[in-house]
């Protein structure tokens, strides 16, 4: 924690009195973010850093491996993507969802090898939202590394098409209220690809 103490200091004293007036604006007005990025929890992909934005502008989802879940009807189970979704489209009304997928992906990876014996008590029902991506994956190579970055592309196609079977998300896109986006972000390069309307990635 000390470490964390320390980031918040600095924060305090170099970041904080440009960005005073902004937070003070924020927190009497509200937030109205335009984007909702849905991305993975893997620590080296930052939307924020990656898209540059500041305080205010993006409402972050976060799990393995960007993942959004088919809808389903309301229950009193534990949807908490669905709820953040539910909450950026119908309360926030943003503009547009950016489902943000990367490299090096290990929800991919235990999609094609197996969850990690060290987390077998969610992961595996989790990431089995996309076990069609894991399908496309198989069909289209026999080379491993091949295979991962299909899967993790694929993953962004999923949830893309998953949010479209939300009913309050599917009116708002025929209505021209909501655009739907795919992104891919390399790790290693920093490159950011989107998905285009062909079915590819290609460079942003």
């Amino acid at each position: 924690m000390d470490n964390l103490v320390d980031g918040y200091r600095r924060f305090r004293n170099s970041a904080w009195p440009g960005r005073k007036a902004l937070f003070e604006k924020l927190a009497a007005l509200g937030q109205r973010p335009q984007t909702l990025v849905i991305a993975c929890s893997d620590s080296r992909v930052d939307p924020s850093m990656i898209f540059d934005a500041g305080p205010g502008e993006l409402f972050v989802v976060r799990n393995v491996a960007n993942l959004v879940p088919p809808y389903s009807a309301p229950d009193h189970a534990h949807h908490g993507t669905s709820a953040a979704i539910e909450f950026a489209v119908r309360v926030l009304e943003v503009r547009q969802i950016v489902v943000l997928g990367h490299a090096l992906c290990g929800g991919a990876g235990a999609l094609i090898d197996g969850a990690p014996e060290a987390a077998r008590d969610f992961l595996p029902d989790w990431i089995k939202i996309a076990a069609p991506a894991r399908d496309v994956a198989l069909n289209l190579s026999e080379d491993a590394a091949e295979r991962r970055r299909i899967v993790e592309y694929q993953c962004v196609k999923l949830s893309l098409h998953n949010l479209e079977t939300f009913p309050w998300i599917r009116k708002r896109v025929e209505e021209g209220q909501l655009v739907l986006h795919g992104a891919y972000f390399a790790v290693a390069t920093g490159v950011l690809e989107r998905l285009r309307a062909d079915g590819t990635f290609g460079a942003a």
